[in-house]
C-alpha cells in the first residue's frame, strides 16, 4: 500500500528530462486524440442517438466543472448518463445515500442514471468526449483524474502536488481498481503517479485501463 503522507523524489531526474517527457507526451496526446475522434465519430453519433431516444428532454453532452492543472477551472466533457433533472433528485436522497455521496462523491446504485447511462459508465464510453479536452490542452491521456473542489480539499498539504501535472483521461487509480477502491486508496494512487510518472508507467496504465474497461472491473 502506498502512503500519501510521505513525499518521494520524482522518478524523472533533471529539469531537462522532465521537459522532454512533457513535450513528447503532449505530442502523443494530440496525435492519439485526433485519430480517435476521426475514427470514432460514427460511434459518437450512435451514442448521441441512444441518449436522446431514452431521455429526449436532456442534452447529449454534459459539462462537469472540475479543478484542472495548477488549480484552474476545467469543464470536463462527458456524454450525459443521468436523467435531465439529476440535480433536483439529490434532494430526494435517503440519509444513507447522502452519506455515501458525501464520502465517495458518487453512489453505487444511483437512481439518477439512465439505462443507456449505466452501459456508458460501465464501459467508460461516457468519457470519450474528453478527447476534446485533450486537444484543448486541458487533459492528457494519462494523469490523475480531475477532481471537484471538495475532493481537492481531502488531499490536504498534497493539494498543490496533485494539480502540478495535467489531469488525465485515465490514470493509475482507474487502472488499479477504479470504483472498487476507497477514496483514501484513490488519493494514494493518484499521488503515487505524480511522483513516479514516466513513459513506461504511462504505457502500463493505458494497457491496464483497457483491460479494466473490457472486463468492467470496478465500474459503476
Amino acid at each position: 500500500m502506498f502512503s500519501i503522507y510521505k513525499d518521494k523524489a520524482p522518478a524523472i531526474g533533471t529539469v531537462q528530462k522532465a521537459a522532454g517527457y512533457e513535450a513528447c507526451k503532449r505530442w502523443i496526446d494530440v496525435s492519439v486524440a485526433l485519430c480517435a475522434l476521426f475514427l470514432l465519430s460514427p460511434f459518437f453519433a450512435l451514442i448521441a442517438l441512444c441518449i436522446k431516444l431514452e431521455d429526449p428532454a436532456g442534452k447529449v453532452f454534459y459539462v462537469h466543472n472540475r479543478i484542472g492543472y495548477r488549480g484552474k477551472k476545467l469543464g470536463l466533457y462527458k456524454f450525459r448518463s443521468m436523467v435531465y433533472n439529476a440535480e433536483d433528485m439529490i434532494q430526494n436522497f435517503t440519509p444513507e445515500q447522502r452519506k455515501e455521496f458525501q464520502e465517495n462523491f458518487k453512489l453505487e446504485n444511483d437512481p439518477r442514471i439512465t439505462r443507456v447511462g449505466k452501459f456508458l459508465r460501465a464501459t467508460s464510453l461516457d468519457e470519450l468526449p474528453q478527447l476534446l479536452n485533450i486537444l484543448k490542452g486541458e487533459l492528457s491521456l494519462v494523469g490523475p483524474r480531475p477532481v471537484v473542489k471538495a475532493e481537492l480539499e481531502k488531499y490536504g498539504r498534497h493539494r498543490d502536488k496533485l494539480v502540478s501535472v495535467l489531469p488525465g483521461l485515465t490514470g493509475y487509480w482507474q487502472a488499479n481498481g477504479r470504483s472498487a477502491t476507497t477514496y483514501g486508496e484513490r488519493m494514494e494512487m493518484e499521488l503515487y503517479y505524480v511522483d513516479n510518472r514516466s513513459f513506461a508507467l504511462d504505457m502500463k496504465i493505458l494497457l491496464k485501463t483497457a483491460g479494466a474497461v473490457l472486463s468492467r472491473q470496478g465500474a459503476y
